[in-house]
């Protein structure tokens, strides 16, 4: 488990626990972050392996982890638990996604100053030896993933585009015939009312 999946203690204990009952129902974990505040929050992101996942499945998910982290209790104080995607300007946490992402803009950050910073905006250019690769301005550079403490995609035109393309193209999505209209009664519409 990376710290980009699990940053904290905290974090990682609750992935020990939900990882195999998510991995079990044919998810994968994207992120596991337990926020402060008033009422902590556990923010769990997961998805398909092969990308994507519906409202209902996080539904289902949410069930599944609700029951487990009953039992274990974790986190001693109450908390709200949330199960979504990881959106479209996701977290990159996986090495795996870096290589799915090759060509899309990112923001990334580093543990430790790299050539006098942390800091870094550049197109993904996918993985060679366990290094991360990143068109900069200034050339292409390396980064350990290991290195890494943050990474996410940029929400960019480019990068909307395609998560609705292949939206579309999944099963079930809009190129599916988005409407059966055989599913559904027959309305009479009225024509307008005459003035008397």
């Amino acid at each position: 488990m990376t710290d980009l999946i699990a940053k904290t203690g905290m974090d990682k204990r609750v992935a020990e626990i939900i990882t195999p009952v998510i991995e079990d129902m044919g998810f994968e974990v994207v992120r596991i972050r337990l926020q402060g505040g008033n009422t902590p929050l556990l923010q769990i992101m997961a998805e398909r392996p092969e990308g994507g996942i519906e409202v209902d499945q996080c539904a289902e998910i949410s069930t599944a982890v609700s029951a487990v982290l009953d039992v274990e209790d974790p986190i001693s104080d109450q908390y709200t638990l949330e199960v979504s995607s990881p959106g479209i300007d996701r977290p990159l946490t996986r090495l795996k996604d870096f290589e799915t992402y090759e060509g899309y803009e990112a923001k990334l950050e580093t543990t430790e100053m790299i050539d006098g910073r942390k800091r870094f905006r550049g197109v993904l250019a996918g993985v060679e030896d366990g290094e991360v690769l990143v068109n900069l301005d200034e050339g292409t550079v390396g980064l350990q993933f290991d290195w890494l403490s943050d990474a996410k995609l940029v929400m960019t035109d480019e990068l909307i585009r395609e998560m609705l393309r292949a939206r579309k193209a999944a099963p079930g999505g809009a190129s599916e015939g988005a409407i059966d209209e055989t599913r559904f009664d027959e309305i009479e519409a009225e024509g307008p009312e005459e003035e008397e």
